[in-house]
């Protein structure tokens, strides 16, 4: 009897390196779709967030249904709230840059009127802000954010498909990817 250990042979090893690579092909290609995959918002979600309406610092009125059928970034936000201060001139450069592909961004005020006034007076946007207050932190819930942290962002396709929800500081890697 001999006692030789078999040695893998070249169709061997090509045969394991074309299954590692096709697995991590499938895998790759699984994590893509994931990532792009559009979730549905509930309907109770839909119908509240488009029947929102808030008053803007200016004091017109801001109707949420306006925004409906095109795509849209919702951002949840406070003045107080350093990182959603810090994200802001991401999202007027992104508006600035997208608005005549007919994107919208909305800002959402988690804060005192007095507050958001003298904040926007300061650092002024180019987007829309409504003063949602506490309204707004029950909108915020009804749409994903349970903990009810801030900043907390949409993103909104024109056919009411929920491409991104993210609590936390947005990125330019984020922003990139709605487009």
């Amino acid at each position: 009897m001999s006692s030789e250990i078999p040695r893998p042979t070249l169709a061997g090893s090509r045969r394991t390196f074309l299954s590692v690579a096709a697995g991590a092909l499938a895998t790759g290609l699984a994590v893509a779709w994931w990532r792009q995959r559009r979730e549905a918002l509930p309907e109770t979600a839909l119908t509240a967030l488009w029947a929102a309406e808030f008053e803007q610092p200016d004091g017109s009125p801001l109707s949420l249904a306006s925004f409906k059928g095109q795509p849209l970034v919702i951002n949840f936000w406070a003045t107080w709230c350093t990182p959603c201060v810090e994200e802001m001139p991401l999202l007027n450069a992104f508006y600035q840059q997208n608005k005549s592909k007919s994107w919208q961004v909305l800002g959402l005020a988690i804060d005192q009127p007095s507050a958001v006034k003298r904040f926007l007076g300061q650092h002024p946007v180019e987007y829309p802000i409504g003063l949602a207050g506490l309204t707004g932190t029950a909108l915020m819930t009804e749409l994903g954010n349970l903990q009810g942290g801030l900043p907390f962002t949409l993103v909104i396709d024109a056919q009411q498909g929920l491409r991104m929800r993210k609590l936390g500081k947005l990125t330019d890697a984020d922003i990139g990817s709605w487009l």
